[in-house]
């Protein structure tokens, strides 16, 4: 069974979802049976690499609230997020564009990298002092500690078309299936859980889809067909 993961490295929500998912995931019978793919999500699509603000500055912007609102919703994620074991600094924080965090994520993907680098990424954004934005070297620290090749990760930052076709991928994909907000779970292509909703609810939804779960079923012509393999292609005989 495949559970795909809509999310952004700046959306707090996503930061304390995937824990109450992992936590739900992790006491769940048929966990060796789940593929987790995380996938991209801007919640400042085209927002310049260097537009990096406080966060409680652009909160204030963006939604017209008052800096002491802002504050206040500050304060509420940070307890959210200590409910599930989570460090949050709910002062200091800063803003800006994931494009190349994102980008990164495609290729710690393709080498079983994906979960590792999420969770730094999270960590250093939400907990540590020091910025992810608009610093290269940070990013390279920070993906050479979930096992990636430093060069090869200074190679993809270096060049701004490297798996961005990848990124803008996921994000259509995410419209089409109706998501306007993260985190965005997708559990077999049936159901979808919107929110960082509570571990019971992750749990449900993981044992309703895999108990609906079917492998691929071969239709049986009734003998063997031609066809190639590992090994080369059959060649009649006659």
């Amino acid at each position: 069974m495949r559970v795909e993961i809509w999310s952004d490295i700046a959306c707090p929500w996503c930061y304390v979802g995937k824990a109450r998912f992992d936590k739900a995931l992790r006491d769940f019978p048929h966990r060796d049976d789940v593929e987790v793919v995380h996938r991209s999500f801007e919640l400042d699509p085209g927002r310049a690499k260097d537009d990096i603000q406080p966060v409680i500055t652009m909160l204030t912007k963006k939604y017209g609230m008052s800096a002491a609102q802002a504050e206040a919703g500050e304060d509420n994620l940070g307890a959210q997020a200590a409910a599930e074991g989570l460090d949050y600094r709910t002062r200091g924080r800063d803003h800006g564009s994931t494009f190349d965090m994102h980008r990164l994520l495609h290729l710690a993907k393709e080498q079983g990298r994906q979960e590792q680098l999420l969770d730094l990424l999270y960590r250093a954004n939400f907990a540590e002092e020091r910025s992810v934005f608009n610093d290269d070297e940070r990013l390279v620290e920070l993906a050479a500690a979930a096992g990636l090749d430093a060069e090869a990760v200074r190679a993809v930052l270096a060049d701004p078309d490297a798996y961005a076709d990848e990124v803008r991928a996921d994000e259509r994909e995410a419209a089409q299936l109706g998501a306007n907000g993260v985190p965005f779970f997708v559990l077999d292509r049936k159901y979808g859980v919107s929110g960082a909703q509570p571990a019971e609810v992750f749990t449900r939804a993981l044992t309703q889809a895999y108990g609906e779960h079917t492998p691929l079923k071969i239709v049986d012509g009734g003998a063997d067909a031609d066809a190639c393999g590992p090994d080369g292609c059959a060649v009649p005989q006659h």
